[in-house]
């Protein structure tokens, strides 16, 4: 009917029906038709048509003049709506793992900042995985597999696990040479990753351990100061121990065993992404796919492990 009631204007703002038909680039008959229609659902008359003129109706002039300024008021809304979606400014509102977001994602965030000054960029950083619809996020950074259904997804890459720990504390207990070894060993846990899997080179022994924890800590990168401390081995995201590594500061346990990979999604609840989101999305792809840390590397294990044996 909407559509109805914008032809009925055209015809009153242009004086005719053929106007009004090469306007909406339709046929005259389809017009008046569409005219007709409107007519009858409202049960009156809207225009009075001769072979020579074409004037509103008492009833048509009142509607006519209550009508137009709703369809203009409706064209400028749906044109600053279509600015919004189509233009990279505005606020935009991320969630996000506050170790990856302050660590291996911060250059990605402060490039698109740099490169979309008009954005005002909202960060909200927990590692725990917070509500898109309660906080009004426009998109999420995750870590595991997502599996909520009213959420739509990207995968960006992966994030590698390793096992590690201090040249001290090996110099002071030894490397193991096998997983079932852990267990005369001192285990720093890290929640959310309370299970340990590992993967033998040949791929025929999958072990998968709830370890027994010297201790336990609910942030990653408190449990990787302690392994640079020497005070025990870390099962630890190598996007967050590569400098470490790198450094010499830790050393790789276990390298040859296997270890799984943790993949990196956004997520968003929005069908249809405004242009801001989306041109932050690819930016978020284009620089995980640029960073070696969240591709996949050779050592890492198939995600699905198959009967993996409990220590």
């Amino acid at each position: 009917m909407l559509d109805d009631l914008a032809l009925f204007v055209s015809i009153v703002d242009r004086g005719s029906l053929q106007a009004a038909a090469r306007h909406a680039n339709l046929p005259p008959a389809t017009l008046t038709r569409r005219l007709q229609k409107l007519e009858t659902a409202l049960g009156c008359q809207l225009l009075l048509r001769s072979a020579r003129s074409l004037k509103p109706t008492p009833e048509g002039q009142l509607y006519y003049e209550q009508c137009r300024p709703l369809l203009t008021a409706l064209a400028q809304t749906t044109a600053t709506l279509d600015d919004d979606l189509n233009q990279v400014k505005g606020t935009l509102r991320v969630l996000a793992p506050l170790n990856l977001s302050r660590g291996l994602l911060a250059p990605a965030y402060a490039s698109f900042m740099a490169t979309w000054p008009e954005i005002r960029l909202e960060l909200l950083l927990s590692n725990r995985n917070e509500d898109v619809w309660r906080h009004g996020a426009d998109l999420a950074i995750r870590v595991g597999q997502q599996d909520d259904p009213k959420l739509r997804q990207r995968r960006l890459g992966v994030i590698g696990i390793v096992l590690v720990a201090s040249p001290a504390y090996v110099a002071a207990h030894g490397m193991p040479a096998h997983p079932r070894d852990l267990a005369a060993h001192r285990l720093l846990v890290a929640s959310p990753i309370s299970t340990w899997r590992f993967t033998s080179p040949d791929g025929k022994e999958t072990i998968e351990m709830q370890p027994d924890a010297q201790c336990e800590v609910n942030d990653i990168e408190m449990a990787a100061a302690l392994a640079e401390a020497g005070q025990g081995l870390l099962y630890c995201p190598r996007t967050l121990c590569h400098r470490a590594l790198e450094a010499g500061q830790l050393v790789r346990a276990l390298p040859d065993w296997r270890t799984p990979q943790r993949p990196i999604y956004a997520v968003w609840p929005q069908q249809q992404l405004p242009r801001k989101v989306r041109t932050l999305l690819e930016h978020l792809a284009e620089f995980a796919a640029a960073n070696p840390l969240l591709q996949d590397y050779p050592d890492a294990p198939a995600s699905s492990l198959a009967h993996p044996h409990t220590v």
